[in-house]
């Protein structure tokens, strides 16, 4: 399936000059969604996980529907300030200041091996700071997918200096 055929292009969002990749037509149609999480479960056919975590908030709804497929438990990776019990944090940087994300400090068993799952990876900090957090908590982010992947913006190099494998099931030029 190819799923460029779901993603709605906004141009000048959220600023001029952007193209934002917008997924919210492919999780409305009920053979794109299914076909979308259907493939990014197929990316990692035969690999050992022992949870899936999703980045705030696509990555949420995603990455939950990968977890059930695949039978295993689920860790959002949220905001700060979102999670109700106690948490550990990681900053990262934005284009103007710096912004956080967090999970709770029980959400990965130590040695755990991790997906890391989201929408789109352009720059790759959100994910980066992602991987860097559940490593901290003391889990292993062995691969990451995204449905949009941004090549010239330089996400995949990011993480795969992490030696985190990247998959994505689709392209873009531009940002």
């Amino acid at each position: 399936m190819d799923v460029k055929q779901f993603i709605r292009t906004i141009p000048d969002y959220p600023k001029p000059g952007i193209l934002f990749r917008d997924i919210t037509t492919l999780l409305s149609d009920p053979a794109g969604f299914r076909g979308a999480v259907d493939a990014l479960v197929a990316l990692h056919k035969g690999a050992k996980f022992d949870v899936v975590a999703g980045i705030e908030a696509r990555g949420f709804i995603l990455g939950g529907a990968v977890a059930h497929q695949l039978g295993l438990g689920f860790i959002p990776v949220r905001k700060k300030g979102k999670l109700p019990f106690t948490t550990i944090g990681q900053e990262y940087d934005l284009e103007y200041g710096t912004d956080m994300v967090e999970i709770h400090t029980d959400a990965v068993k130590e040695g755990e091996r991790v997906l890391l799952i989201d929408d789109l990876i352009a720059t790759g900090g959100t994910a980066e700071a992602a991987v860097k957090l559940i490593a901290r908590a003391g889990g292993n982010v062995l691969a990451s997918s995204f449905v949009i992947e941004l090549p010239e913006l330089g996400g995949r190099a990011r993480l795969e200096a992490l030696d985190i494998e990247v998959l994505s099931l689709c392209s873009f030029d531009g940002h």
